[in-house]
């Protein structure tokens, strides 16, 4: 059967959900006879705005999304596009992520109840919109079959997307400052927007803590209302169970939809991505993607100051991404054999090590293909912390070392599994190296491991490559002289002195922390003695890298990384709430009985 064509020249289709609040919905159907199979994506960015990720390495011209969806249609796919609650042409109030699961199984319903619809929907999108795939799965929506979860869609947004093992990730607040700007209520109040416009949020981050009504948002307070709450639920209780922000406790009401999982090694969404991929797999097939790249970039080969070599677009195996989309869909409606491997992963590494003639460090890289995750030939293997700083395979005799940990000097963020901080920060690969362009550094711009406050432990130039592909964790045996305090490591390839780079480049991989109130229980916070140590996990996020001849494996450890998480103030004061700061003497023991160590995945 042919259907008229749906006209969006008088607005979208209003398509009310269960509360009798309607969300602005953009359908584009096939010239082609029906019903079709349908793709929807749910967006807060504009259901007929440019998506920015749409692009190809060819063509790094955004597509409109009325140009994307024709794509599908001309295969015989409906395509349906909507505005989140709150947001753009939708009604309601924009309450970030919490709406998302009901409104996706009601969207979903009002789908499977139209003429063109065949009964079979596949769902797609980038950051926020994997968040709304995995909320409306996590409901049980109906109808869905395939899914392509972009860096995102939160297996637990307390381990990693909102909060990071209780440290708060402080992208939560450029977003919602550039977010409000671009609400429908900055749009209808013109003082409202100029206001949000005038505020400085360089300098706002410069002056935490925050306080409501107080803040960079107190002009949009349902803004500012949504970041507080997100800001001052530390422990893991009923907050961070809600449907559309833990997957990992939705599992079992998940459609039996054959998935594709991806993000990237400087996304933040690397882990949320590996642990959906290993909780839904005994449901139905499961693929996982990570690739080398910053969150959506995903047909470029330079993040940060590192160029990863010409393999490092999809577009260098996919086709692009647009294609490899739609085979995917193709193959589950047809139910034909889908040749993609279950995993695979781009190993960083084994560039020479040179700059580039556009300025950038080669690292280079490539892609490997695996049947799971973590790969299966792989040995997790220990390098222990040694008090004179090496790290080695060999434990240590034993020894301690202590630093002061002022949080009023944090250690600066420099690049790393990170979005959404601009202007503050950005995301990528860089050296760990202080520089003007990073906030927070100062003159003499020396290297982070020069800090009194950041312990380096590195290995011995490598005799021979090492390559590790998998998830990374630090075993630490720590103390504290304060209430409370964080404990972060971060994971370095270290580039030997060369013509280019004389004193050499320290690369970072990934990195980690950990909140030490919520060590032994996240659900049960509690706050330190002075003196008493405690065995702590900093899980990193996970990587793939191979590590050349001539270049050491390094591990820091200190207490901040600021501006990618808010910094603990050392008092045990109620998580962003407190107004004072301490300094607190941190220490980390390494000794056969508290034997400190990292924990590689080594092919």
């Amino acid at each position: 059967m042919s259907y008229p064509a749906i006209s969006q020249r008088n607005g979208p289709v209003m398509v009310p959900m269960r509360d009798g609040v309607r969300l602005a919905t953009d359908v584009h159907l096939p010239k082609s006879p029906g019903p079709y199979p349908v793709i929807l994506e749910r967006t807060p960015y504009g259901r007929d705005e440019p998506s920015r990720s749409e692009i190809t390495a060819s063509n790094p011209k955004p597509m409109t999304r009325s140009d994307f969806a024709e794509v599908f249609t001309e295969a015989g796919f409906a395509v349906v596009y909507q505005d989140n609650r709150g947001r753009h042409g939708s009604e309601g109030v924009f309450v970030k992520y919490l709406s998302d699961g009901e409104d996706g199984y009601d969207c979903c319903d009002w789908i499977l109840q139209q003429p063109w619809c065949d009964g079979r929907i596949c769902t797609m999108g980038l950051s926020y919109a994997a968040h709304t795939q995995a909320a409306l799965g996590c409901a049980g929506a109906p109808g869905i079959v395939a899914q392509v979860l972009d860096s995102g869609g939160f297996s637990n947004s307390w381990t990693g997307g909102i909060r990071q093992f209780g440290a708060f990730e402080l992208k939560q607040a450029t977003w919602a400052h550039k977010q409000a700007i671009l609400s429908p209520e900055a749009a209808a109040d013109p003082v409202m927007k100029a206001a949000l416009e005038a505020e400085d949020i360089r300098d706002w981050f410069a002056r935490m803590p925050w306080q409501p009504g107080h803040s960079a948002l107190r002009h949009h307070p349902d803004y500012e209302a949504y970041l507080f709450d997100q800001w001052r639920h530390g422990t893991f209780d009923e907050f961070w169970q809600q449907l559309g922000i833990w997957a990992e406790g939705y599992y079992d009401r998940y459609p039996k939809a054959d998935c594709v999982h991806m993000s990237s090694w400087f996304d933040p969404y690397s882990l949320t991505a590996v642990t959906n991929y290993l909780g839904l797999k005994a449901r139905s097939p499961q693929r996982l993607i990570l690739g080398p790249w910053t969150h959506g970039n995903r047909s470029a080969r330079v993040f940060g100051d590192v160029d990863f070599g010409p393999e490092a677009p999809i577009d260098s195996w996919a086709g692009n991404w647009r294609d490899y989309r739609l085979r995917h869909f193709r193959h589950v409606l047809d139910g034909t054999p889908n040749p993609e491997p279950a995993v695979r992963v781009f190993v960083m590494g084994g560039g020479s090590g040179r700059r580039t003639p556009e300025g950038h460090l080669d690292h280079g890289g490539r892609w490997i293909s695996m049947d799971d995750w973590p790969h299966p030939a792989s040995v997790a293997t220990d390098f222990h912390l040694h008090p004179d700083g090496r790290l080695d395979r060999a434990p240590s005799a034993g020894g301690a070392i202590s630093f002061d940990f002022d949080p009023a000097h944090p250690v600066p963020t420099i690049g790393g599994n990170l979005t959404s901080l601009e202007p503050v920060a950005v995301g990528g690969s860089f050296d760990q190296t202080e520089a003007p362009q990073f906030f927070g550094c100062t003159p003499p711009y020396l290297p982070l491991s020069s800090r009194p406050d950041v312990l380096a432990f590195q290995t011995a130039p490598l005799e021979a490559a090492v390559e590790i592909v998998g998830p990374v964790t630090a075993t630490l045996f720590v103390s504290t002289s304060a209430p409370d305090t964080d404990f972060t490591a971060k994971l370095i390839d270290v580039h030997p002195p060369s013509a280019d780079y004389p004193a050499g480049y320290a690369m970072i991989l990934t990195d980690g922390i950990i909140r030490l109130r919520y060590a032994e229980d996240r659900a049960k916070p509690r706050l330190r003695c002075p003196g008493e140590v405690v065995e702590i996990t900093v899980t990193l996020f996970p990587t793939a890298n191979l590590f050349l001849p001539g270049h050491r494996i390094r591990l820091d450890v200190s207490s901040s990384n600021f501006p990618k998480f808010d910094v603990n103030p050392n008092t045990g004061e109620a998580e962003g709430a407190g107004r004072r700061r301490v300094v607190a003497t941190n220490t980390v023991f390494m000794d056969a009985a508290r034997p400190s160590r990292v924990t590689l995945q080594i092919n």
